[in-house]
Formats: structure tokens, sequence, C-alpha cells
């Protein structure tokens, strides 16, 4: 290799092999433990797996396909990562609940793609179609982790309202990883080794943004800053259970199907942390079960005092996104269906 290939490979193997090392700080070491680290440091090993076989295709073309199929199959866990990190970061008990099912189903697909479809035995399969079809699930995933985080994307349009530290390091994980699909996707009309470089000048990118803001309660880290420590009190954590309720009973903002803590929290000038404290120690209720408490007990009441309107769209109009989880968490919370409900209690207002 001559110095200019040396350098190529240098950049390009340093940004796969330090995304690795990042990952599994994020699986082991990273504080506090929370689910997101997880899922964040999935999506850094799974991008540093498929840009290392990246890197050594393009200075060794001889590879066996058995390691380019091993670097190929690891994109399938490149968009789920991504989408559960985002999700993970506002609405953990979902993220908990569903992941394990996306990443069952690329692991079987993987399994079985190895044994029955392996790369030097189908090349023409692989060749475009297959790399195609992943490459197409790990954009679906984007897509979907995009709407994930649609209310970053109104913060950075919007006149009235600053970007947070926490949205700079979401949108920047996000524009990453279109910007390293894009050099994969395109790399015939381009070069092979465009997407390790890219992902090498991302991933530092990225290290320099967490430097930055060390000291602020940066979102990817879960932090719960200064104050986490800090037990509140009785006295203030009665004031604001009042300005709590308050907001929920006057603005009834659980009707918002996409209300997040980090919303509810501006509404009462308070940090995202210090309401999940007081929904945690002083509530001892989680955001989710707070907010679906509302919706239910407002159901309740449309149930009976609506009669027209169907039970999907009562469910709606409380805030529930989805006909299945408006009847689940109803079931949960009251111990029954929703048309069980409205035939005990028909021609009566429920006390609420």
């Amino acid at each position: 290799m001559d110095i200019s290939n040396e350098l190529l490979f240098f950049f390009s193997a340093l940004g796969a092999f330090n995304g690795l090392l990042l990952g599994f700080y994020f699986w082991f070491y990273a504080k506090p433990k929370h689910i997101s680290n997880l899922f964040l440091g999935g999506l850094m090993i799974s991008l540093s797996i498929r840009i290392g076989k990246s890197v050594i295709f393009y200075f060794n073309p001889d590879l066996a396909g058995v390691y380019l199929q091993f670097g190929l199959s690891f994109c399938l866990f490149i968009g789920p990562s991504l989408f559960f990190y985002f999700k993970s970061l506002h609405d953990e008990p979902t993220a908990t609940n569903n992941w394990k099912y996306h990443f069952i189903l690329w692991s079987l697909v993987i399994v079985f793609l190895a044994v029955f479809v392996p790369f030097d035995s189908y090349l023409d399969w692989w060749r475009p179609y297959i790399i195609h079809g992943i490459y197409l699930i790990w954009l679906f995933y984007i897509v979907a982790g995009g709407f994930q985080i649609k209310k970053v994307f109104a913060v950075l349009f919007s006149k009235h309202q600053s970007v947070a530290a926490n949205d700079i390091w979401v949108l920047s994980l996000f524009i990453g990883n279109v910007l390293v699909w894009i050099a994969f996707w395109i790399f015939h009309y381009t070069s092979y080794i465009i997407g390790a470089l890219s992902f090498s000048f991302i991933l530092y990118l990225l290290v320099l943004i967490l430097i930055l803001n060390r000291n602020k309660a940066n979102a990817h880290l879960r932090q719960s800053g200064k104050y986490a420590d800090k037990k509140i009190g009785d006295t203030e954590a009665s004031q604001l259970e009042r300005q709590l309720r308050t907001l929920m009973q006057q603005e009834k903002v659980y009707r918002d199907p996409n209300i997040t803590m980090p919303d509810v929290a501006k509404r009462l000038n308070l940090l995202p942390h210090r309401l999940s404290q007081l929904l945690n120690d002083n509530i001892q209720q989680s955001f989710p079960a707070f907010i679906n408490e509302y919706r239910i007990d407002s159901a309740k009441q449309l149930i009976v005092s609506q009669s027209q309107f169907s039970l999907e769209a009562i469910g709606y109009e409380c805030g529930f996104n989805s006909k299945s989880t408006f009847f689940a968490a109803f079931k949960k919370y009251t111990g029954t269906t929703p048309a069980k409900f409205k035939e005990r209690n028909s021609g009566q207002i429920p006390n609420l």
C-alpha cells in the first residue's frame, strides 16, 4: 500500500474500531443504566461491523463471502437500534415491551440467510436483490425513527423555540444515519469506501457533541442533572403535584396522543428529570401510567355521557392512538372492557 492508501485505511478503519469501543461502553459502562444505552450501543456496534466489512473488502477484494454476508446482515440491526433508541427516550415502557420481537425477527432472518441462502452460493440473489432489501429495511426504520423525533424537527424550524443540547444530539444521530445510508446506497456512483469515511467523520462529530455538552442534561446518557440526588420535599412536591393535576384537568394535555414528559415539563417550567422524579418518588407512577389514568377517566365519562359516539372514537378523543391500545389500557385500569362498562353504566355519569 502506498502512503495515500495507508492513510485511507487508517481513517476508515479507525472509525469502525472506535465505534465498537463506544458501543461496548454504552452496553457495559455508561451510567445510569438505562435501556436507551443498550439501543445506542447496539447501533454503534452494528454500524461498526458493517463499516469494518466495507473497509476490509475495499483493501482485500478476495474476502470470503461468509464475512461479506456477516457484515451486510448486521445492517438489519442498525435501523431497529436507531428507532428504539429514539423511542426509548420518551416512551420507555412501550420500547421495553416491543423491541425484542423486532430483534428476534431479524436474527431469525439472518440465520435463515446464512443457512439456506449463503452469499457464495447465491451471489446473483444477494447482488442486488437481498442487499437492496436489507438497505430498504434499514431505510424503513430510519423513516420511522424520524417520526419518533418529529417534535425535535418542529423545534428546529420554530422561530419561538431554541434548539436544546439534547435536540442537537438526536438530530446529529439521525442525520448521521441518513448520510451513512445514502453513502452505501449510491456507492456504485462514488466509491465503496465513502460509507466508511462518512461514518468516521460522523462518529467523531458525535463524540465532539458529547464532549461539548458533557455538563448538560443530555438525553443520550439519560443524565438526571445536578439536582438528581436531591429528593423533592413534601411541601414542594404537593405544590408541583397540584400544578400538574391542574394542567391535566384544565388543559387536558393527555388528549394529545404524542404528548411526552418533556412537553409536560416545559408547560410546568420544570426540567424533565424533575418531573420524572416527582412522578416516580412522590406520585409513584410512571409518566405513561399517569397520563393513561386521566385518559381512562375521561373515556369513562364520555362512554356514559356521549353514548352516540363509538367506543373507538372515544378512545381517539381521549388521546389513544389506536383502538387496541385503548381497549388494552381500559381493561388494565378498570378490569373490564369499554363495551361491558357501557352496558353496566348506561344512563349514569361516572364519579370522576
